[in-house]
């Protein structure tokens, strides 16, 4: 069985500024192989910031983020967010073909990830023609066409039936056993078998912040 090398993403004091709101600050966060970490808290706490910032995507107003590990933390994170990165125009095979491009992946993984996340079936329509779970399952196989140590996953259930959450799950427990983490918000409860922690992000709400009070900020 492959398996990655250990590696170490950490965290520390980190502030996020977003539309000039300060979203959570002095917040301390870790993930390490085989580690899976829940990120919990109201709609505007900053989850999905928080991913965005673990990416590279975002850069922390304040703190420090520390990769202990092979490479480049960049080289090494599979990032999937709100936004599903699928072209409508091509197949399903097409899509995972172009990501494939991109990572060097083997021509083999591309099948492979087809069948992980049921969608061998409709492996060569266009995506214009998938349902929403099924668009999200796409989205989600690209996880499989290249090896990454740190999975990141914003509420990766969203639109999936039974299947598709049974899917993911198992798909989680087997990158965990072969040495990968995972950082995810999710208001599903995932039965996992692997090591579990949570971080609420409600916690780390700067004193006067009144984002969560306004009701706002879906989608931080």
């Amino acid at each position: 069985m492959f398996h990655y090398p250990e590696f170490r993403l950490s965290g520390h004091a980190l502030s996020c500024l977003r539309a000039e709101r300060l979203v959570f600050a002095s917040l301390d966060v870790a993930v390490a192989s085989g580690d899976v970490v829940f990120l919990e808290g109201q709609n505007g706490s900053g989850k999905s910031s928080l991913l965005r910032l673990l990416a590279g995507l975002l850069a922390p107003l304040s703190g420090a983020l520390t990769w202990q590990g092979p490479g480049e933390r960049i080289d090494h994170v599979r990032y999937v967010g709100h936004a599903e990165a699928i072209n409508p125009a091509l197949s399903c095979r097409e899509n995972l073909t172009f990501w494939g491009d991109v990572w060097g992946a083997a021509p083999a993984a591309i099948s492979d990830a087809l069948d992980a996340l049921g969608l061998t079936a409709v492996a060569d329509l266009p995506a214009r023609f998938l349902s929403s779970g099924q668009r999200r399952r796409l989205a989600l196989a690209r996880l499989l066409v290249a090896p990454a140590p740190l999975w990141l996953l914003d509420e990766p259930t969203v639109g999936l039936d039974r299947f598709g959450q049974t899917a993911i799950t198992a798909a989680i427990d087997d990158h965990c056993r072969r040495g990968g983490g995972v950082v995810l918000a999710t208001h599903v409860e995932l039965s996992l078998s692997a090591k579990c922690r949570r971080v609420r992000l409600d916690d780390f709400q700067p004193a006067g912040n009144d984002l969560l009070a306004a009701g706002g900020g879906e989608g931080w």
